[in-house]
């Protein structure tokens, strides 16, 4: 199976469609350490994604395409810390497939860890200072491993998914040590990252796509 430039246009599409129902669940668990604005943002920022690539002549684009124009109209949808973050994931996942009209299904899952690579490299953040990236990298070992292991792209998408999420969970026993809920300190733990829970909803969505 190949994947185009049209494919990553619905997919963008669908996870645009989960952020937007689960806003105020992110919305509300920010408000237990940030501004209880990140669902907002984050409905802003994947709504600019669609809305641009409304306008990208799918037929004509590839896959590099659609994430560098979603990496452009993320950023500038969303000025908080998640813009930069996702901006540069996007455009990590568009440089691993330059040059590509279509992908494998197996080059697909690979976006997972080209984003995750982004999103660490941009943040600085590493496990366990309960940020996004607490989601983002276990989804990104999950898929690695998987193909070291020369399992299924099935078995890998079904590990970063179950990885995400259970390390957006674990999040809630962290103490933040870096972003705007740092300043929190000990009063940050008992609360789920929210960065962490929309990174999971977002690995979710992605898998469930690449998965169908």
């Amino acid at each position: 199976m190949q994947l185009t430039a049209a494919d990553f246009k619905a997919m963008f599409r669908k996870i645009s469609a989960r952020i937007e129902g689960e806003r105020n669940h992110l919305c509300e668990l920010d408000g237990h350490i940030g501004d209880a604005d990140h669902g907002i943002a984050m409905e802003q920022g994947f709504g600019a994604i669609v809305k641009a690539l409304d306008t990208l002549a799918v037929d004509a684009a590839t896959p590099t395409d659609v994430f560098n124009t979603a990496a452009k109209s993320f950023l500038n949808a969303v000025g908080a810390s998640s813009g930069p973050l996702y901006a540069t994931a996007f455009l990590r996942a568009g440089a691993a497939y330059k040059g590509k009209d279509a992908l494998t299904l197996e080059e697909a899952a690979s976006m997972i860890e080209a984003m995750a690579r982004g999103i660490e490299e941009r943040g600085k953040a590493e496990l366990g200072d309960k940020t996004m990236i607490d989601a983002w990298k276990p989804a990104a070992i999950a898929v690695a491993q998987a193909r070291e292991a020369a399992k299924p792209v099935t078995e890998a998408l079904s590990a970063a998914r179950k990885a995400a999420e259970d390390g957006a969970e674990a999040t809630k026993a962290m103490v933040a040590s870096k972003g705007r809920s740092s300043r929190l300190g000990e009063r940050s733990l008992g609360h789920v990252d929210p960065g962490a829970a929309s990174a999971a909803i977002i690995v979710a969505e992605i898998c469930e796509f690449l998965d169908r």
